[in-house]
């Protein structure tokens, strides 16, 4: 008997002949019978695939809400102000020095009355951002640009910290903000804030596009997860006056409603959800204009893409810690309760997903000597609900925003599917965290300003070391590539392509991090090097 079929002896040492025999004699596949064992693998095993699906299937809800109400998306306010309203543009920055420039010029192009604009530049930069941002402001105010440079000698607060020391002392009656990456088409105020006029809107979003979306596979990969999001879940939730959040950037929001909601609170590390969720308990209305586009930078290495799902995942999670019982007990309708529900606890689904992949091999042993054939009532709906689901949703994005190219996302739809099953190590260390009620710090995701001159995209100016990450994806990727060969062993086919979607997903997680970070050491090795030549010279 080979290696991958005497793993069967460490999952039960009372089991060794049952599995030996059912491994080397295929006719005992089909007659045998469960004993405790095997109903105390099979039972949490499927509750946990079941659980997993029900979160699978809330996307054929949200496919269903999008197809029934996107006619209700807006495409002209009802009335006009008579008079516009003063807005502060605000923009957060930590150690953004790449970005700087094509933000504030970005910025400046917006068409607004000067007389009613102001600009905050709230840096919490701790690097030579500080010192160039200042200068740069000080040169445009000095322009006659209605630009104010506000710089915190801590980070208390982080994000939500900076937006709240800069609204105490804005002049605006509303707060567009704008994260240091993205870059406003110069009509967005013109063509939001008439929508205002209905003095029970709260926020106005809109959507992210991306300046890289095409610079890589994984570039393409991140597109593709957040067309979804704001193609199709956004839209269905505004069409069925579901609660939605505000994505922290890209959007306007009303000063009086952010006080009426508590102002922003940093418990949380999405404090853009906490506030949406706060607001609309209040009753306040979220306007979605997914017409207006606004070109965002999407990170361009592994690690820091991970970096930013971690910190989205624990975020989430917090919120639905701190604000789940609120909602449950409030008056609202039970689809706004359900919904919050789906919206803030997905991510619980990637410890659930650890469990499942430790499971794996000793189920797909005992399901070797029940037999295939006898599962397939129950495989069968878990599959249309978790892979089909994912694929429908996707696809149907895709269809929408771009009618003419969207089929290239069919090829691009499994490498989806291996990142997510990459972010499972990262996203449950993130997860687990947050239940402890474990803080972290708001760790800001790596930007290059692709689109600027000289701009050099394998940059990692910023970038954090991955530290046991990428080791640990790798070991998880060898653990399912044991799986596979189990399979081939076997003869179950059919369960390749899903396996080797986790064998694909934890190899380019880890390997890519650490490719990426060995280029990253070679060329500060040789820039180091230049600058002691240069000293020399």
């Amino acid at each position: 008997m080979d290696f991958i079929s005497s793993l069967a002896f460490l999952v039960a040492p009372s089991k060794m002949d049952k599995w030996a025999r059912a491994l080397t004699d295929n006719t005992f596949a089909g007659i045998h019978q469960l004993d405790w064992f095997d109903y105390a693998l099979l039972v949490p095993y499927f509750t946990l695939l079941t659980i997993l699906a029900i979160y699978g299937a809330h996307r054929y809800a949200v496919v269903r809400g999008y197809l029934k109400y996107k006619h209700r998306i807006p495409q002209a306010p009802a009335k006009l102000f008579d008079q516009l309203p003063r807005v502060t543009i605000q923009l957060p920055l930590f150690n953004e020095r790449n970005v700087v420039d094509q933000l504030l010029e970005g910025i400046l192009k917006v068409r607004y009355p000067k007389a009613l604009l102001e600009i905050q530049v709230l840096d919490d930069s701790t690097d030579d951002t500080h010192p160039y941002t200042e200068a740069l402001v000080a040169r445009l105010k000095a322009q006659g640009h209605p630009i104010e440079y506000i710089h915190r000698t801590n980070r208390t607060g982080y994000k939500a910290g900076a937006l709240q020391n800069g609204m105490a002392l804005a002049k605006g009656e509303f707060m567009a903000v704008f994260d240091a990456d993205f870059i406003p088409p110069v009509d967005f105020l013109e063509k939001s804030m008439h929508f205002f006029s209905d003095p029970t809107i709260g926020v106005v979003q809109t959507r992210w596009t991306y300046l890289n979306r095409d610079h890589s596979l994984l570039t393409e990969v991140q597109a593709l997860m957040l067309d979804g999001h704001f193609a199709l879940e956004h839209v269905a939730r505004f069409g069925e006056g579901l609660f939605f959040n505000f994505n922290g950037t890209a959007g306007i929001l009303r000063r009086a409603m952010i006080d009426d909601a508590g102002g922003w609170q940093h418990d949380t590390l999405t404090e853009d959800s906490d506030l949406s969720y706060r607001a609309q308990l209040k009753g306040w209305h979220f306007l979605y204009l997914p017409w207006i586009e606004c070109p965002s930078e999407l990170p361009v290495d592994t690690y820091g893409f991970q970096v930013q799902q971690q910190r989205w995942a624990k975020g989430l999670t917090q919120v639905a810690m701190k604000l789940l019982p609120t909602i449950m007990r409030s008056n609202i309708g039970w689809r706004e309760k359900a919904e919050a529900w789906f919206h803030l606890t997905p991510n619980l689904s990637y410890p659930l997903m650890v469990i499942v992949s430790a499971m794996m091999l000793p189920v797909m042993m005992v399901r070797f000597y029940i037999g295939w054939g006898q599962m397939a009532i129950v495989d069968a709906p878990l599959i249309i609900c978790s892979f089909w689901s994912v694929v429908t949703f996707y696809l149907l994005a895709e269809q929408q925003l771009y009618p003419k190219t969207w089929k290239r996302a069919i090829f691009i739809l499994p490498f989806l599917l291996a990142m997510g099953v990459a972010l499972t190590i990262s996203n449950t260390k993130a997860v687990i965290e947050a239940l402890r009620g474990q803080q972290s710090s708001f760790v800001r995701t790596p930007k290059y300003a692709p689109r600027a001159a000289g701009s050099n995209l394998g940059a990692v100016a910023y970038k954090r070391k991955s530290g046991w990450l990428p080791f640990a994806e790798i070991g998880m990727g060898l653990f399912f590539l044991g799986i596979v060969a189990y399979s081939i062993e076997v003869m179950n086919f059919f369960a390749l392509p899903f396996l080797s979607i986790f064998v694909c997903g934890y190899f380019w997680a880890g390997f890519s991090t650490l490719w990426q970070e060995y280029q990253a050491k070679l060329r500060h090795q040789r820039e180091s090097a230049k600058v002691e030549v240069e000293a020399v010279s």
